[in-house]
C-alpha cells in the first residue's frame, strides 16, 4: 500500500526522484524498476518497484533505461511498496527521462 499524508483536506503521495530509479534485469523473474533500497550479490530490494511485463520502442534494456518505452505498446505493472529479487543479473540506472515516463505510467490492465 502506497503511502500518503492528508494535510489540510489534501492528499499529498511521495515523489520519487528520477534519477535514483535502477532497471534491473532478473535470471527468472523478469524485469523490474525502482529505487535501490539494498544489495547483496544477486540478492537486490527494491521499493516502489514496478514489473515490465514487455515494451516495445527499444531493441534493449540499455536502450530502456536511456530512453523509455512506448507506453502505448508496453505492459508495466502497478506498483509494489517493496520486492526483494533473488537472481539480479543486471542493474542499469534509468536516465530521468526514461524514469519519469515509466514511473509515471498507468499501470496495465487488461
Amino acid at each position: 500500500m502506497e503511502k500518503t499524508v492528508v494535510i489540510n483536506g489534501i492528499t499529498y503521495k511521495p515523489v520519487i526522484d528520477p534519477s535514483e530509479v535502477t532497471l534491473v534485469r532478473t535470471y527468472s523473474a523478469g524485469v523490474h524498476f525502482g529505487e535501490v533500497m539494498t544489495q547483496d550479490g544477486r540478492n537486490v530490494v527494491l521499493k516502489n518497484a514496478r514489473r515490465l511485463w514487455s515494451w516495445k520502442g527499444a531493441c534493449s534494456l540499455s536502450q530502456v533505461a536511456i530512453d523509455g518505452v512506448n507506453l502505448n505498446e508496453s505492459k508495466i505493472s502497478v506498483t509494489v511498496p517493496t520486492i526483494t529479487l533473488t537472481e539480479a543479473i543486471e542493474l542499469i540506472p534509468m536516465s530521468k527521462k526514461a524514469s519519469a515516463q515509466m514511473m509515471g505510467a498507468a499501470p496495465w490492465k487488461k
